[in-house]
């Protein structure tokens, strides 16, 4: 096993975070425009990303992003085309559709961002049980 495979785990977590939300922020403005969910330009101007919240080795992370409630409402084709209370029959074809700017992508991102945190600190596991394991490393280092 190559125990140089990560050199330094944790500031790859860091950088891979950090770049995430980066990302993510990218992608929902590239869905925004692309799906053209812009009426005023609030929604697309509306997405950022909070500070990341990290333990400071990046095992216990909390990120969060930002947007506008309606682009939820956008994303699901949902508002105020139907009163509350009606039928669902108002007399004519329903006009909104679903623009999936948000949900589709930030799901997969979310797996992938799991999946390398799990390589990536398992990694680290296994160099801290190998190094336990390695008799010239006990004997030099305690």
């Amino acid at each position: 096993m190559d125990l140089n495979q990560h050199p330094n785990p944790q500031g790859e977590r860091e950088k891979y975070v950090l770049a995430f939300n980066d990302t993510m922020l990218k992608i929902w403005q590239e869905q925004i425009t692309l799906l053209g969910v812009i009426d005023t330009g609030r929604l697309l101007h509306s997405v950022s990303a909070l500070p990341v919240r990290a333990d400071g080795r990046f095992i216990e992370i909390g990120l969060s992003q930002a947007f506008l409630e309606y682009g939820l409402w956008q994303d699901f084709g949902t508002g105020k085309e139907i009163p509350r209370g009606n039928s669902g029959d108002i007399g004519r074809e329903k006009k909104r559709v679903a623009k999936k700017w948000f949900s589709r992508k930030y799901y997969s991102s979310v797996l992938n961002l799991r999946d390398f945190l799990a390589d990536n600190i398992g990694q680290s596991f296994v160099g801290v049980v190998a190094k336990a394991l390695d008799d010239n490393y006990r004997r030099y280092n305690h």
